[in-house]
């Protein structure tokens, strides 16, 4: 019996994202603007690196994906400045961290390859459209240190023994997600993937955008091929909800190198 001229591709990676952050979260009435880099989140981050796994299946000209992001980030308070200062609160020095936020992205969607440009000796180029949802479950938490006399009846702050806490609570939205990815494959080997998508549209958050450039190199071993990929990678989007001091928002760009391992067969 004849082989599939057409067969299953399936590829499975495991990543991880070094980030950096900057943009600015709101919660109780009070703005807090952040700036942070990889090394600066070390310092007081419980995950190290964002973690993604990826999983991509097609046959044909068509393929389905997903990805999956999580990390819980701290700042300090030297890489945050608060815009509407509140008299007798400042930005902890004492708490483990004075901004703390944590994510999860879960996207999913289509791909269809647009066009492909056949070269030489193993080489070739296609330009695939995508399709899908990105969903978001994100929490931050801003906590001050008490250093006066503070009327917290009107804040609606969370009060400790000489510390308060104004935090977003959960923020959970899923935003449609329209895209480009360009492949363009050097050797059998050797492959670089471009990627850049934009969503939102006001329906549940304003705006979110992302761009992704991959190097991948596959060792081929029989019946499947081990990759390896470097890139880098930016996310952003802005959300908000409620109103007055019931506002919770984040308006955040991450970016930074990715690097990580995968399985094609």
């Amino acid at each position: 019996m004849a082989g599939d001229p057409d067969p299953w591709r399936f590829e499975a990676a495991a990543y991880g994202w070094l980030m950096s952050a900057s943009g600015s979260m709101t919660a109780k009435g009070q703005i807090v603007d952040f700036d942070a880099s990889f090394i600066q989140l070390l310092q007081k981050s419980a995950s190290l690196i964002g973690y993604m796994g990826y999983f991509e299946a097609g046959k044909g000209r068509v393929g389905v994906y997903a990805d999956l992001v999580f990390a819980k980030l701290g700042f300090t308070n030297t890489t945050l400045s608060d815009r509407n200062p509140v008299a007798g609160l400042k930005l902890s020095t004492t708490a483990n961290a004075a901004l703390t936020y944590s994510m999860t992205i879960i996207e999913t969607g289509g791909l269809y390859e647009l066009h492909r440009w056949n070269g030489s000796e193993g080489s070739s180029t296609a330009l695939d459209g995508l399709l899908g949802l990105r969903i978001w479950n994100q929490s931050a938490d801003a906590n001050y240190d008490v250093i006066g006399t503070v009327d917290f009846s009107r804040l609606g702050f969370q009060r400790g023994i000489g510390f308060s806490t104004a935090g977003t609570g959960n923020l959970t939205w899923v935003d449609p997600v329209v895209g480009l990815r360009l492949r363009h494959q050097f050797t059998p080997a050797q492959k670089i993937v471009l990627r850049g998508d934009i969503g939102g549209f006001g329906l549940q958050s304003s705006l979110t955008w992302q761009a992704t450039a991959i190097y991948s190199y596959a060792w081929q071993l029989p019946g499947y091929q081990l990759v390896g990929g470097v890139g880098y990678r930016a996310l952003g989007f802005n959300y908000s909800t409620g109103s007055g001091n019931a506002v919770s928002a984040i308006d955040m760009v991450l970016h930074g190198p990715i690097i990580g391992a995968a399985i094609r067969f």
